[in-house]
């Protein structure tokens, strides 16, 4: 073997070097990341709302023996606990030795996806067809959600108070029908694709197709749309008037899956933020008993702001580590002074079709790691949180320690959009706070992509945060 050059013996020690994880792994590892990533799909295919994700990560920490947190009780060291916020937000705990006095390592991710959510006042016929009126939730390009199998979920209140929950169209469910939005056929669209992707399809456009059969044979009003609500009142015992008190959401049925002739890939709905929730949820569970205490928390509405009670714009976070720092005498604003959080979410995977949406150096890539993003924001970082120097240094130093590998990056090219996350709102209350997450090909699509490598380091590197002393 020749000898290295000076030139190459200085560029290993002061050069950036990133490796693909098929290069960098052993085959040990490798298969771990597939083992790991048979659990995240079953997640995906049983959480496909917020209020799905809640249940589901319920059991798995049941399972574990995690119980319901009661402040009144009095906690030991490796105790493990779950605040269940309103059905759709959730925060988990172990507590750890020194508890909450040198603050606690927090893991937030959101479980809340674009979808299409049901207008209050939504069933009607036109042309002896009947259709469900929508309203997008969260950033969509809207034309990607036609002519695309659609299941619907969630939960209606009905008039005497009861509620049940609403599950019809996924593919585990033989014999279910499913739903879609319609499309204009290309033959006359000629003035649809004069507009541009924004415009080409309306947001009121996005009406779903659930009937074409009337009640009965006679002529008269409304004969397709009580076709419709019969199936309903048949199913659920439902009647008109209770959606207008019904959280409805209509997402695609198709089950998570391997993509590529290599398996090393996984294409689904929701991977963000599930690809960051189900691995905070795991690095918990797998803990033993940590050091300080940790939380893992799952958050609803990011995708529209962290609003409302299941948001974490809302005080529901900071509320249950007050009731962890009262168990140990300490206040609330001390123990967040002193906490570290990775704010799990996804980041933009460089993707070499779009490329000239990218600033490459700058990117994170799909099998390179945990995505590390300083700060996310629009423009000047507008809305962002922005790491500290010392803070990044040290998530660079757990990572490098425990052999998680990770590379850093941006959301895409300056000024030409951008995004954010609920990082901001946890540094607020005074913790020190970085994003990290897996990379995700069409992020916000119907159907996103992310390598299982990346996956499973995500869960390594929380595991180390989570375990460090």
């Amino acid at each position: 073997m020749a000898e290295k050059t000076p030139a190459e013996v200085l560029g290993e020690q002061l050069l950036i070097h990133k490796e693909h994880a098929a290069v960098r792994c052993t085959d040990e590892q490798l298969a771990a990341a597939d083992a790991f990533c048979e659990g995240y799909k079953s997640y995906l295919d049983t959480s496909k709302t917020e209020r799905e994700a809640v249940t589901t990560t319920i059991a798995l920490a049941e399972a574990a023996d995690f119980t319901a947190f009661d402040k009144s009780k009095t906690y030991q060291p490796g105790d493990k606990v779950y605040f269940n916020n309103h059905g759709k937000s959730i925060c988990l705990a172990v507590i750890g030795r020194q508890g909450t006095k040198n603050g606690v390592k927090i893991a937030a991710a959101h479980i809340d996806s674009p979808r299409l959510d049901l207008k209050p006042i939504p069933l009607y016929e036109a042309n002896e067809l009947a259709l469900l009126k929508t309203h997008y939730y969260g950033g969509v390009k809207k034309y990607q959600w036609t002519a695309l199998p659609l299941a619907m979920h969630g939960v209606v209140s009905k008039a005497d108070g009861t509620c049940v929950e609403v599950k019809i169209g996924e593919d585990d469910q033989p014999g279910d029908p499913k739903f879609c939005v319609t499309d204009l056929l290309p033959h006359l669209a000629q003035e649809q694709m004069t507009k541009t992707l924004a415009a080409g399809i309306a947001g009121e456009d996005l009406n779903i197709l659930v009937g074409s059969r009337p009640v009965c044979r006679e002529k008269g009003e409304n004969r397709f749309k009580l076709n419709v609500l019969k199936a309903l009142n048949e199913k659920y015992g439902m009647v008109e008037g209770d959606l207008m008190s019904a959280e409805i959401e209509f997402v695609p049925s198709a089950k998570a899956a391997d993509i590529g002739f290599d398996r090393s890939l996984i294409g689904s709905y929701g991977h963000d933020d599930r690809v960051c929730a189900y691995p905070s949820v795991m690095a918990a569970l797998d803990c033993g008993t940590p050091e300080s205490t940790v939380v893992v928390v799952l958050a609803d509405k990011e995708e529209i702001g962290s609003v409302g009670n299941t948001g974490l714009n809302s005080n529901f976070l900071c509320d249950f580590i007050e009731d962890l720092a009262d168990l140990d005498g300490m206040a609330v604003r001390d123990v967040m002074r002193r906490s570290e959080c990775l704010s799990a979410d996804v980041c933009a995977a460089y993707d070499p079709t779009y490329a000239s949406a990218y600033e490459a150096n700058n990117s994170c890539y799909v099998n390179y790691g945990v995505g590390v993003m300083k700060y996310t924001g629009s423009r000047g970082k507008g809305g962002s949180n922005d790491a500290s120097a010392e803070y990044t240094g040290k998530v660079r130093r757990l990572f490098d320690k425990n052999n998680v590998q990770w590379q850093i990056g941006e959301l895409g090219r300056i000024d030409l959009g951008g995004g954010g996350t609920v990082a901001l709102y946890i540094s607020g209350l005074g913790a020190d706070v970085i994003d990290v997450g897996v990379p995700v090909l069409s992020m916000h699509a119907p159907y996103e992509v992310v390598a299982k490598t990346d996956v499973y380091m995500l869960y390594l590197g929380i595991k180390a945060f989570f375990e460090e002393a």
